[in-house]
């Protein structure tokens, strides 16, 4: 059996397929056994578990999951990579292989019931849109285990100044990071460390508005002038006086001077619902 996390194995395997990575699809691949397989095993599937693999490139991490579930359904978006994850899964009959982009990929048609695994090794372009894409609609994972940019760890477990992206996470899961993974363990080595996030889905919505979809087209809205004081943002998106705004924060326990990036997920709801009275009814 080939085991891509073998860097003697992994060679030879690219230059059969006469396969190049490819810096711009964020091809990083994992060099080290131990390291992949502590991966494989935080993700914390079992027999009885199907998984989504993101990203599954020549299947360094695919074979290590494959073995810890029922039912693997690995996604890559290279068709180049495909001839080389089809002959290194080629042993794992619970593997499907699909060429896809994730972001388009029909993951409730794949995982009707929901409550799957995700796994994989995240590009950093690619963070931003994947969680809406996962997580915005039921049915949602149970749970995803992901390999991100060390700096993007931080933001989805509130280690860090929060982003859209933060809100996006904590909304609907809870976050923990489990480890950092140096750069030199992937070849070719990306420019910054990586952490294993694993991400909780919780069984509904930390926030109880009635459509999370407008509610965070609002916290996206607001956090376009995240440099910016509140009131004067808030009262500009819903078109009254920086004083109006700033009168119905206080009335919230909201100072009018803070960033958006300070608000929490109780606050991000008490606002919206105070500047978007029609939309949660």
């Amino acid at each position: 059996m080939i085991d891509p996390a073998s860097a003697g194995e992994l060679e030879p395997l690219l230059r059969r397929h006469r396969i190049t990575l490819q810096h711009r699809l964020g091809q990083n691949f994992l060099i080290d056994p131990a390291l992949r397989d502590a991966i494989a095993e935080a993700a914390g599937g079992t027999q009885d578990d199907e998984i989504l693999e993101v990203g599954a490139g020549v299947g360094t991490l695919t074979i290590a999951l494959a073995g810890r579930c029922r039912r693997l359904v690995a996604v890559e978006f290279d068709r180049k990579l495909i001839p080389a994850l089809r002959e290194v899964v080629g042993q794992h009959g619970n593997v499907e292989v699909v060429q896809a982009d994730i972001l388009r990929f029909d993951v409730a048609g794949a995982f009707a019931g929901g409550g799957e695994i995700v796994a994989g090794n995240i590009p950093y372009n690619l963070t931003g849109a994947l969680i809406p894409k996962l997580l915005d609609h039921p049915p949602r994972p149970r749970r995803l285990s992901l390999v991100v940019q060390k700096e993007v760890a931080a933001r989805w477990t509130g280690n860090a100044a929060a982003s859209l992206a933060t809100i996006a996470v904590q909304v609907f899961a809870e976050a923990r990071t489990v480890m950092t993974i140096p750069a030199a363990s992937f070849t070719p080595p990306p420019r910054v460390d990586s952490a294993l996030v694993i991400l909780e889905v919780r069984p509904k919505p930390a926030v109880g508005v009635a459509d999370v979809g407008n509610f965070l087209r609002f916290v996206e809205s607001v956090f376009q002038f995240r440099r910016k004081q509140l009131g004067g943002t808030l009262g500009r998106q819903v078109g009254i006086s920086s004083g109006e705004a700033a009168t119905r924060l206080t009335d919230l326990g909201i100072d009018a001077s803070r960033r958006p990036q300070t608000l929490t997920i109780p606050e991000w709801e008490a606002v919206y619902r105070a500047f978007n009275p029609g939309l949660d009814r």
